[in-house]
């Protein structure tokens, strides 16, 4: 059509029509920034960071606190990658009271004096809003001091022995009751065992875990009698001694606490000597999917995992989990029981945060109790009054392709119970 020709009827309502849409799309786009803005006045930084957190109108930072180095990085390395995921996650979906998650990332290195040094750094220095971090107890030991000084908040991904109940750390693994104690009374029950052999890695964890373990068999539980107890340093990989010893107490079951590097030799030697899955009861609370990517699941198939947590769970919330962890790190990324509470960490801070209306750790801590994930990739978890999760305790059975069959589950959720009476 020529320029100076008017349009017919037709083409001028084709005009009309696109104007009016052009109009209309003009006109929302003032409304989607004013909503974001008005979410943002909602929540001014000086409303909800009123402790010189490292929290700005558009970003708030967080630290990670892990071993990336050293005997426990087998183990720590999933609990880096599943919190990062989690941010991710989080950050795409538009982060936390409108903010943006930061990560600064530091190294323990294996060390608890190192630490102890970087949480004081991540606290002091980059005013972290919250910390997602550690794994053994040796290292979360080292570190409760300088969060409680400090008023930081760490949450804490691991299994461990209990005995203990901090304001500054929210405990997103089992404690006693819901691995060690739990896993025992199945062994007894389901696999006969009266005798025990009790063996770990020399530092708090494993040495408070038997403890627990040695009162449930022999008072408490009065499950049968403990046939040893051995201790070896962190990373040690001479078994043999160890092994000669099991061949002559004979127990029922072995029960172990062997952790990190160590793992991968313990279980190539045990198998050597012939102590296999299909003539020997063991009973594990620290090889999970990451373990076994070093240990290698023909040294460990036949054998138990005491956890709340299987990459092979079968419910949507993990088939979920299980390929978006996969799609970041890898179609031979293996997802164990540490990794997925640690996933849980930043799911439980952002409700916490978000219910506090507020990144202050006094508000977030007081606004944490009965905060409920019920996408959680092990099912369903609700965080008690305690600091503890309520969660399902499971027995895994270890596969020659290192996967592991869920063989038990608990009929419902464990009320965490830090401190259990008769094992203190």
């Amino acid at each position: 059509m020529a320029r100076d020709q008017d349009p017919s009827p037709a083409a001028s309502q084709q005009l009309a029509l696109r104007r009016r849409r052009l109009l209309q799309g003009a006109a929302a786009l003032p409304v989607m920034g004013l909503s974001g803005l008005s979410f943002g006045q909602q929540f001014p930084t000086a409303k909800v960071n009123t402790t010189k957190l490292a929290v700005t109108d558009t970003e708030v930072t967080v630290g990670q606190l892990h071993s990336s180095s050293g005997t426990m990085a087998i183990s720590e390395t999933g609990s880096i990658q599943a919190e990062q995921l989690a941010i991710d996650q989080i950050n795409a979906m538009g982060g936390i009271l409108g903010r943006k998650i930061k990560v600064i990332k530091e190294d323990g290195a294996s060390d608890w004096p190192t630490f102890a040094e970087k949480s004081k750094k991540l606290l002091v220095n980059d005013h972290c809003a919250a910390v997602f971090g550690c794994w053994t107890s040796a290292s979360r030991k080292a570190v409760l001091p300088v969060f409680e000084k400090e008023n930081g908040l760490l949450y804490y991904p691991t299994f461990y022995e209990g005995l203990e109940q901090s304001k500054n750390v929210i405990y997103t693994g089992q404690e006693a009751t819901q691995q060690i104690i739990w896993g025992l009374d199945w062994g007894a029950k389901e696999k006969k065992a009266k005798t025990f052999f009790l063996v770990g890695s020399d530092y708090i964890w494993p040495r408070t875990s038997m403890k627990i373990a040695r009162k449930h068999i022999e008072t408490v539980g009065k499950l049968g009698t403990v046939k040893g107890e051995e201790y070896y340093p962190l990373g040690h990989t001479n078994f043999n001694s160890l092994i000669n010893k099991i061949k002559v107490a004979k127990p029922d079951c072995i029960f172990a606490a062997v952790v990190g590097g160590s793992n991968v030799a313990f279980y190539k030697q045990l198998k050597a000597a012939g102590i296999t899955g299909d003539k020997q009861f063991l009973l594990t609370l620290a090889v999970t999917e990451d373990e076994m990517t070093g240990v290698g699941g023909e040294n460990f198939a036949g054998f138990y995992s005491s956890m709340k947590y299987f990459q092979t769970l079968d419910n949507p919330n993990n088939k979920k989990f299980v390929e978006a962890f996969k799609a970041k790190y890898g179609k031979d990324a293996v997802i164990g029981d540490v990794t997925q509470a640690g996933y849980l960490g930043p799911w439980l801070w952002k409700a916490a945060v978000e219910k506090a209306g507020s990144f202050d750790v006094d508000k977030v801590v007081a606004a944490s109790p009965g905060i409920e994930l019920k996408t959680a990739p092990e099912g369903y978890v609700k965080l008690d009054a305690n600091h503890h999760l309520w969660s399902k305790a499971r027995i895994g059975q270890g596969q020659p392709d290192g996967s592991f069959k869920v063989v038990a589950e608990s009929a419902e959720l464990i009320k965490p119970d830090p401190f259990p009476k008769g094992y203190q």
